[in-house]
């Protein structure tokens, strides 16, 4: 065999043997909360996220698609494009804090969640499994009155519905503590992006393999 052909040919088979061994992907697909809004972007709980994998050492990357100000009307949106980017192996979807604290119909980003999660489900990963997604809830002050508890209740009812995890609360451990927040009162400071990956991890872990 001529030796320019015999080294095309282990050329070949070394790029098919790295794909074979590409890491699945993790797509965080959320507003904000998720994409690092005020502080640097390594500490971020979606970069912890990567440390984390490697810790464990599970063959897993992360992609971070979030966009700060995102409803779940935009995520429905763009979600065809992000899937198709990055082909991940889960999803998780941590988008309707803006719809709440804009007052936005329930029932809409309900539609909207529903429809997002549906378009990743029918999707395959890079390596041709079906893609499993994680619902990140949300809650609301209390002065937001009945439009809270209705707000907070469709989380579970979408995951109910689709029959995809949940976790509960993206700020568990954190909505109550003032000094985990930076000036706005929004968004969490970087000493609680931990936390925020702790709740995250909770329901993520069980859906690796």
């Amino acid at each position: 065999m001529p030796a320019r052909l015999f080294r095309f040919i282990v050329s070949l088979l070394l790029l098919a043997s790295g794909s074979c061994h590409a890491a699945a992907t993790i797509l965080v697909f959320g507003d904000s909360l998720s994409a690092g809004y005020g502080i640097r972007q390594d500490a971020a709980w979606p970069s912890l996220l990567t440390k984390r994998l490697a810790e464990k050492r599970l063959d897993y990357s992360v992609a971070n698609a979030s966009i700060s100000g995102e409803t779940t009307a935009g995520g429905r949106s763009r979600i065809a494009e992000a899937l198709t980017k990055h082909r991940p192996a889960v999803v998780v979807l941590a988008l309707g804090a803006n719809d709440g604290l804009r007052g936005l119909p329930i029932a809409a980003m309900k539609e909207n969640l529903v429809a997002t999660i549906r378009a990743a489900r029918g999707t395959k990963s890079a390596k041709g499994v079906k893609t499993t997604v994680l619902l990140v809830g949300m809650r609301l002050p209390p002065n937001y009155g009945p439009y809270a508890d209705t707000f907070q209740q469709a989380f579970g009812e979408v995951a109910r519905s689709e029959k995809v995890a949940l976790v509960p609360f993206l700020l568990d451990g954190i909505a109550d503590q003032p000094r985990l927040f930076q000036a706005d009162t929004i968004h969490p400071t970087a000493e609680a992006q931990p936390r925020l990956l702790d709740n995250v991890w909770a329901g993520l872990a069980p859906l690796l393999k």
